[in-house]
């Protein structure tokens, strides 16, 4: 990957503001790491362009890229998502770690789940989600878009900008869109961190949320589960209550961090470690996924 020129760098460093939702600011819980913010531009900054080809994170401010779907609150997806059911994990805490299930019959030590799921249509869910209280279940409702939702989520869909995403996709020479995956959770819910095989343009809808990243070269400082374990391509620490003597390389882990609201685009370039947090305090989220998969990629993992 090439790297970015001294005026280019100025340029970041002019342009790049930490979100100034001040509502937010004080939701934001400190870790044990420094970070840095990531660049926040318009889409139709050459930089943006430049931080995308160049496989770095950058927020996208003006894309449009879902402006049909920033509509899409709890109450407009319990009307229009149709009848059928989708795939709801419930924790008994705010973590939702994910697992292959493919992998736990291989896996020879007994594995416990962090998470289970269930099928409930999206009335179902928004009831289960309103009617928490402490000591219940936290939920998070993950499907991917497809033909099993209503006609309305469908024609929302189809407005999306997809000249802008394909041009993204010619440029950077990525190979098919794979799949679009809605989340929606509740406040404080946080994916672990990890990492995707995949470049990734996160959509935030409704909400905020908050997206910690670390460059691929920071693999080994955050001690990934074997291969062949069910939390493959998961970390091994505890960000809420890190052992620094059993993971000696936290120390040197620095780290990026952006706040996403509604309309806000963030690209998550394939094996950046990243965890998403629904900021507490704030309502329930949802955010949308654009996957890829990489026709030639020259990056791997260390």
């Amino acid at each position: 990957m090439s790297v970015a020129s001294d005026q280019m760098e100025e340029s970041v460093e002019h342009k790049q503001h930490v979100v100034n939702h001040n509502h937010t600011a004080h939701h934001l819980k400190q870790y044990f790491f420094p970070t840095e913010h990531v660049p926040r531009l318009s889409a139709s900054d050459p930089l943006a362009s430049q931080l995308i080809a160049e496989e770095k994170p950058v927020v996208l401010t003006d894309t449009n890229l879902c402006d049909t779907a920033l509509k899409w609150d709890l109450d407009y997806l319990a009307q229009h998502m149709g009848s059928e059911r989708y795939m709801v994990f419930l924790s008994n805490n705010h973590k939702f770690k994910y697992y292959d299930e493919a992998k736990i019959k291989q896996y020879k030590t007994n594995f416990v789940p962090p998470t289970r799921r269930v099928d409930l249509t999206f009335p179902e869910f928004v009831k289960k989600l309103r009617e928490w209280k402490p000591g219940d279940e936290r939920v998070y409702l993950q499907q991917g878009l497809n033909n099993t939702v209503g006609q309305a989520i469908v024609m929302d869909f189809l407005q999306f900008n997809w000249q802008w995403l394909n041009m993204q996709q010619k440029n950077n020479n990525w190979g098919p869109l794979t799949s679009n995956l809605l989340l929606v959770g509740m406040e404080g819910n946080v994916t672990p961190v990890h990492y995707d095989e995949q470049q990734n343009f996160f959509s935030q809808l409704v909400g905020y949320k908050r997206c910690i990243l670390f460059a691929p070269e920071h693999y080994e400082r955050l001690y990934p589960y074997p291969v062949y374990h069910p939390h493959d391509r998961q970390s091994q620490v505890d960000f809420d209550d890190p052992d620094m003597e059993k993971f000696p390389g936290l120390k040197h882990l620095q780290g990026m961090e952006a706040v996403v609201g509604p309309g806000d685009v963030l690209y998550i370039p394939m094996y950046w470690w990243h965890q998403i947090e629904s900021l507490p305090h704030l309502g329930n989220t949802v955010s949308v996924n654009f996957w890829y998969k990489v026709r030639n990629s020259n990056n791997n993992l260390p």
